[in-house]
């Protein structure tokens, strides 16, 4: 049956108008963005099928071309398209910090953050710039590779934050094992940044740490 015999109120594109996107399952969601199935499969019975192919809707969404495209009711236009609704939901992210003081949207700065650093494969270390009234200046990865207190310098942090006009900064970096619990070396890098910044009236605000599911701040832990 063709979701057009669907009852209306079961149908995806209705439901949404209705409802609301956030009523919606995986399957119904990603139904909308295929817009049409393939033969024999509705678009929602086709979402359903690249869900449980790929394990999830967060591996599909990061899957590279050469995934994507390998499965059926896929192609170019459809990563394209695809990689397009992902960007502009970062910039919408971005462009909502901008507008107003970080620390009072820490819902949103962790959305931000993680949506930055979650898909990750290496490690990356970056830094939310803020100005003295906490609002963002610019986000930028500074370090990447494997972290230690060697492979990051407080001294070029420090520069670049004074070249910014920075009054705070918070910090944030992924792990791509999945596990976002904070290691020694992590707390032992964000007293050395903290020290360091200090000297300058710079102040560390936070550091995040992103895992496949989870986002641990040090401030909520007591650590700053």
């Amino acid at each position: 049956m063709s979701i057009r015999d669907w009852p209306e109120g079961e149908r995806p594109r209705e439901k949404l108008l209705t409802l609301g996107a956030e009523a919606l399952s995986d399957a119904e969601l990603l139904a909308i963005f295929l817009r049409v199935g393939v033969a024999g499969r509705s678009a929602v019975d086709l979402a359903r099928d690249l869900l449980t192919a790929f394990g999830g809707l967060r591996q599909l969404l990061e899957a590279d071309q050469t995934r994507f495209c390998a499965e059926r009711g896929l192609g170019t236009a459809k990563f394209v398209q695809l990689q397009a609704t992902l960007e502009l939901s970062k910039r919408h992210l971005a462009a909502q910090l901008a507008r107003g003081n970080a620390l009072t949207s820490p819902t949103l700065v962790r959305a931000y953050l993680a949506t930055q650093l979650r898909h990750l494969g290496h490690e990356e270390f970056a830094a939310l710039f803020l100005d003295t009234q906490h609002r963002v200046i610019r986000f930028e990865s500074l370090f990447r590779g494997t972290l230690d207190s060697a492979s990051v310098y407080p001294r070029e942090v420090a520069r670049r934050a004074l070249e910014l006009g920075a009054g705070a900064i918070i910090f944030a970096h992924n792990h791509p094992s999945g596990v976002a619990e904070p290691s020694d070396a992590d707390r032992r890098i964000t007293e050395r940044l903290r020290e360091a910044l200090s000297l300058f009236e710079i102040r560390v605000l936070d550091h995040f740490v992103v895992g496949d599911g989870d986002v641990v701040s040090f401030a909520e832990r007591g650590w700053l």
